[in-house]
């Protein structure tokens, strides 16, 4: 599966994006963050000013990281994500409020809590880990402040 991150300013022009780029957009990504690889490949932009940032992190996997690294909140009380369109081919969800927020007014010493909480998750390299994942959750950060600035919500185009 690829996930790709992207803004837009309602529920209605978010579904509007998979069709948008077509069945040859919907291929690209910029990186393969899911394997803990090179940061530099993270961001690709889209010719707007916000960009998209296609990863192989699952959205609910983001939220899980922010809300319980960053607010403390127990992993079975993390919020579903919202379901936007659901087709044979793709699906967009919207990651809720509650889960950007925190994300975006997040500081340093709270994004390297979260990072190193989440590095000690089974499969992970300890210290390693915990600093690849503080560069992936400061471009998050940057990304959903991006996002704000421009008017929009944060949305994932989810497609294997």
């Amino acid at each position: 599966m690829t996930y790709k991150y992207f803004g837009a300013p309602d529920r209605a022009t978010a579904a509007r994006v998979p069709t948008a780029l077509g069945p040859g957009g919907l291929g690209l990504d910029a990186g393969e963050l899911g394997a803990l690889g090179r940061l530099g490949d993270l961001m690709e932009t889209s010719g707007s000013p916000t960009g998209h940032l296609s990863t192989k992190i699952k959205p609910e996997t983001m939220s899980a990281m922010v809300l319980t690294g960053i607010q403390g909140v127990p992993l079975h009380q993390v919020p579903p994500l919202e379901l936007v369109v659901l087709h044979p081919d793709y699906a967009v969800v919207q990651l809720p409020h509650n889960v950007v927020e925190p994300l975006r007014k997040a500081d340093i010493t709270e994004l390297g809590a979260a990072a190193f909480i989440w590095s000690t998750v089974q499969d992970r390299r300890g210290p390693r880990d915990a600093f690849v994942i503080y560069s992936m959750l400061h471009e998050w950060q940057d990304f959903a402040n991006r996002l704000h600035d421009a008017g929009h919500q944060l949305y994932c185009l989810v497609w294997p």
